[in-house]
């Protein structure tokens, strides 16, 4: 039998090093690893959750759990994805462990997910996600209006389904669907370019298009959803409706405004959210050239001017997503912004770690690398802690949710650089704990009252 404590942090990561450096006897053991994970033997341990009083990690690994299963057991991707939710659930739940993440987070292609059950035409390769086919488009301007609601009891929504049901049984955590928003949804079925000139040309056929989608498809998908899963979320991704590729504007008039409409009158729209609309340093570099998008993270203490436009951005966002403050990547603006919007707002903070931070193809020094992944790693985990220390938090500081807290690795793939990921957890456990904010309690004769100033 495997000992699941013979890879705690950083052995397992130690292992993905040896494994993805092709050796021969670190693939044996990584076999041996998965035989054991496969066959339940660490269910138990899944059930395990991390410390409420520390910063924890977050990862989406669903492309890395596949590279390992093709190159283990020569899995190809529709086999992954779509047969044996048992092999998935535990396949990603062991690559977690593995990498020394402490809260767990369940993850697919949702993007092509979203889009198969419609009848777009999909492409599989075998070692990666799927993903629509660009010279297959499903609809354009004279047919959309025919699209009607996917059957949710076979294909795809019955994948995530079995899916869900199998991470809720061995994790014990309320199920998070994941599934395109309306404006994500339009750029894979209706086109990027076609949806983007209509975007310029033609904006009320492309909010009656989102307004469609989002009410034939996406909202009864989400009844199906809080059906099955009474105490589920529903985690909206729209990257192709974010700022750094429509504009704020846009963002706010168009991607953001159809998730509202599709939300109206839904009992459980305060358990939808939507965390991944990405480039918010757009709404401070109007005017000012390219260079400036070229000089990394972009400083809080802006004009106030450029401030009322990332604020105004900001709110649209959390209208959408009341759950926690996400700082992403590419958005390329000062932590400092959503560590000050994160309190103001009395709000919990979430900080991405790209995949191309942590891409080894992508790493000119790595030594330099290094240096510098580690003092952001150690700010954003500063930063993290004073919210938690400032903000009203549930008991449990949401390690028993679903959905991605504290620092969240955004890709975790094959090509990862582990040696990186490693130097990032190292800040996140080292840490000190945090210290919970508490009412003062005021002293009068016989009584203790909580104080209320």
């Amino acid at each position: 039998m495997t000992d699941l404590e013979t890879y705690r942090f950083p052995s397992g990561l130690h292992l993905l090093r040896r494994w993805q450096a092709e050796e021969p006897q670190a693939k044996k053991e990584m076999k041996q690893f998965f035989d054991a994970a496969i066959a339940g033997e660490f269910d138990e341990n899944f059930k395990e959750l991390a410390s409420a009083n520390k910063v924890h990690s977050t990862a989406s690994v669903h492309m890395l759990g596949l590279a390992l299963l093709h190159d283990l057991y020569g899995i190809e991707s529709r086999e992954y994805y779509h047969e044996d939710p048992y092999r998935y659930v535990r396949s990603n739940l062991a690559v977690s462990r593995l990498l020394g993440i402490s809260k767990f987070y369940m993850t697919w292609a949702l993007y092509a997910w979203t889009c198969e059950p419609l009848g777009q035409t999909m492409m599989y390769p075998d070692k990666f996600p799927p993903g629509a086919d660009p010279d297959e488009i499903l609809i354009n301007k004279d047919n959309w209006r025919d699209l009607k609601m996917p059957d949710f009891n076979t294909g795809v929504p019955r994948a995530i389904d079995n899916i869900l049901r199998v991470t809720q049984e061995l994790t014990g955590a309320a199920p998070t669907l994941q599934i395109s928003a309306p404006y994500s949804l339009a750029a894979d079925i209706y086109g990027q370019e076609p949806l983007l000139a209509d975007v310029v040309n033609d904006p009320e056929n492309v909010n009656a298009l989102l307004n469609h989608l989002g009410d034939a498809v996406l909202a009864p998908w989400m009844d199906h959803h809080f059906e099955m899963f009474p105490d589920g979320w529903v985690e909206l991704s729209d990257a192709s409706g974010s700022p750094f590729f429509i504009g704020p504007e846009n963002c706010k008039n168009m991607s953001i405004r159809s998730i509202r409409h599709m939300l109206r009158n839904k009992p459980y729209s305060d358990r939808v959210f939507d965390n991944n609309y990405r480039g918010d340093f757009v709404a401070e570099v109007r005017n000012k050239g390219r260079a400036a998008r070229r000089r990394g993270a972009i400083s809080a203490s802006k004009t106030a001017g450029d401030r009322a436009k990332l604020q105004e951005l900001t709110d649209a966002k959390v209208s959408v997503n009341p759950l926690f403050i996400m700082r992403l990547e590419a958005d390329k603006v000062d932590i400092s912004f959503y560590e000050e919007q994160a309190i103001e707002r009395n709000m919990p903070l979430t900080v991405g770690i790209g995949s191309p931070e942590i891409d080894r193809n992508s790493i000119e020094d790595l030594d330099a690398t290094k240096e510098e992944t580690a003092a952001k790693a150690r700010s954003f985990v500063t930063a993290i802690r004073r919210v938690c220390e400032r903000v009203d938090l549930p008991e449990d500081n949401h390690v028993g949710q679903s959905w991605p807290s504290h620092i969240y690795f955004e890709d975790v793939n094959g090509q990862s650089q582990f040696e990186l990921v490693e130097l990032i957890l190292k800040e996140v456990r080292g840490g000190p704990e945090i210290e919970r904010k508490m009412p003062q309690i005021i002293v009068t004769g016989e009584q203790l009252i909580p104080d209320q100033t």
